[in-house]
């Protein structure tokens, strides 16, 4: 499942913007404040309206009033995205639709959708249609010999404030919406802090997967080094290369019970524990974590993974992402231009602020880019050199 596009209608910075034919691997530049966290906390917003209510997404980012955009035509959010996912043996192109609007000081779902195309020809068929808490979803969608006036269509009820995808997508029968919410639970926002990774942990928790802050590292590299072993000796050998003295890292469990990091450096017998590690050494270790989980996530999302880590380190981690790409997709925030020269001329875009809102720009497009790059030019330099209109280092 391949995220295609996205719009977004009056999110934050993003006034009316859609973002299409998105490559598998994507990296964002745009100064300080052009909206690249924005983008990216689009679909963490998801998650949180999923794993909970819109209301409580929203309070989580000042309310209502403060994601709106400033200036907004009207009072009414959209976000849409386009994916392609499998039904019946044929790759389809569905669209998820979502508008919140506000009434007496509340949040509400004024709509959402999810449709696609049933045949070659058309228009796209609304296989969920919910507005204020009521709609319908239809439960036999993979019936494609059937008119679309024969369809079932079965009618429900939800809060205003609830997405129906979170209640109907637990179901089998609703193929589309089941498969959209799969996708949601199972992206990945990373927002890591160090100081969350560092220390002592309870040996119980989610392991399987790295969270969002990495404060379950420990977890997830007992987990690997139990149930994956070979993916966990990939990790240690890349440390190794990359990280000078360090011979190898252990999860280990103390006697009171709790889990934490050893660091092997081999010029000593004794090993570090996390706490007297250096930064880069715990983000490179949970970079490479989060890089070879046994269990890809369809959509990982990086913030700026050049902080705490040595410049001449970007390019192979800039491999990484793309070989990741291949079992998922994958978007990078950066700042690095060393980052940047490791990427090829359709993985870019750039965010630019034009009487205080924010436009996307794709590198392919821009003429003057295409012609250097065809020369044999690199990315991060064309962007030191001021090539991104708009976006100056």
């Amino acid at each position: 499942m391949k995220i295609e596009s996205i719009r977004l209608k009056n999110y934050k910075v993003f006034r009316d913007v859609q973002l299409t034919d998105i490559p598998s691997f994507l990296v964002v530049v745009g100064a300080n404040g052009s909206g690249k966290s924005t983008l990216f906390d689009v679909f963490g917003f998801l998650h949180d309206c999923l794993k909970g209510n819109v209301r409580q997404a929203l309070d989580s980012r000042g309310r209502f009033r403060e994601v709106l955009s400033r200036g907004a035509t009207d009072d009414t959010m959209l976000i849409e995205i386009q994916y392609r996912m499998p039904l019946t043996g044929v790759e389809r192109l569905v669209t998820y639709s979502l508008e919140i609007g506000e009434r007496d000081g509340a949040p509400f779902v004024k709509r959402e959708l999810l449709r696609y195309k049933r045949g070659r020809y058309g228009s796209p068929f609304h296989f969920l249609d919910f507005a204020n808490g009521e709609g319908y979803a239809i439960t036999n969608e993979e019936d494609f010999k059937k008119p679309d006036e024969d369809l079932e269509r079965e009618s429900q009820r939800v809060a205003p404030d609830i997405l129906a995808i979170k209640g109907l997508g637990q179901f089998e029968r609703f193929k589309a919406a089941n498969a959209f919410r799969q996708l949601i639970e199972s992206w990945h926002v990373s927002d890591f802090h160090i100081s969350a990774a560092r220390g002592r942990k309870e040996a119980a928790g989610e392991s399987e997967h790295l969270s969002e802050t990495g404060d379950n590292l420990p977890l997830v590299a007992r987990y690997l080094y139990e149930q994956h072993r070979p993916a966990f000796q990939t990790i240690l050998d890349t440390m190794a290369r990359r990280v000078p003295g360090i011979a190898s890292v252990e999860p280990v469990l103390m006697e009171d019970g709790y889990l934490t990091l050893r660091f092997q450096d081999g010029s000593f017998k004794t090993p570090f524990i996390d706490r007297y590690v250096s930064d880069g050494t715990i983000k490179m270790f949970a970079y490479l974590v989060l890089l070879n989980d046994p269990a890809p996530h369809p959509l990982l999302c990086v913030e700026e993974p050049e902080n705490q880590l040595y410049p001449k380190l970007m390019s192979e981690l800039a491999e990484e992402f793309r070989r990741y790409a291949d079992k998922g997709q994958v978007m990078v925030s950066t700042h690095s231009p060393d980052f940047l020269n490791a990427v090829e001329l359709d993985e870019v875009c750039w965010l630019v602020k034009q009487d205080g809102a924010t436009v996307i720009r794709r590198a392919r497009d821009d003429e003057q880019i295409k012609a250097y790059m065809a020369e044999g030019d690199q990315m991060g330099y064309l962007w030191k050199q001021g090539f991104f209109d708009g976006a100056d280092p």
